[in-house]
């Protein structure tokens, strides 16, 4: 191989949108809610991986219907207050599709966030150009691998508001 075919740092690893990568996905995430919901945030409560080992980022956990079976799916997040509103980021590590809980919530936007112990009722919505355009940096400010997540996804990341009801 080349030094022009050799991966570098930048280039999208070949496995990320492997089943095995999903299934360590789903796995990792049961986990980190159960241990969120159990201690209120103070295990599971912080992203310390990538970008985030250095710099933690917080963590919500985000409660959608689901949009074929009708039940409550839980997963946790990467969020960013706005005001009142939370801000999510579809990235799924620059996966190429959208993530289930973003399709969840396209087709039910009502959605419960619990952020610590707190639990709050919330509507949610994709950012629109100007918003995202003013949200990416913000987002990309607390973690920065969103940046190359969004290089790496073969779609536009979106990046959800979710206003308080």
């Amino acid at each position: 191989m080349s030094p022009d075919e050799q991966q570098t740092s930048r280039d999208k690893p070949a496995a990320l949108d492997s089943k095995a990568v999903g299934a360590i996905l789903k796995w990792g995430s049961k986990a980190n809610t159960k241990l969120y919901k159990a201690t209120g945030g103070r295990i599971g409560g912080n992203w310390r991986i990538g970008a985030g080992f250095k710099k933690p980022v917080p963590v919500c956990l985000l409660t959608t219907t689901g949009r074929k079976t009708g039940e409550p799916r839980t997963v946790p997040l990467l969020c960013l207050r706005d005001g009142d509103a939370v801000v999510l980021i579809a990235s799924q590590g620059g996966r190429k599709n959208h993530p289930l809980w973003y399709l969840n919530l396209v087709a039910d936007p009502t959605v419960t966030i619990q952020i610590g112990k707190e639990t709050g009722a919330y509507v949610a919505r994709a950012a629109d150009d100007a918003e995202r355009e003013r949200l990416w940096p913000r987002y990309a400010e607390i973690y920065a691998d969103v940046d190359q997540y969004q290089e790496w996804a073969d779609r536009t990341i979106p990046l959800v508001i979710c206003e308080p009801l």
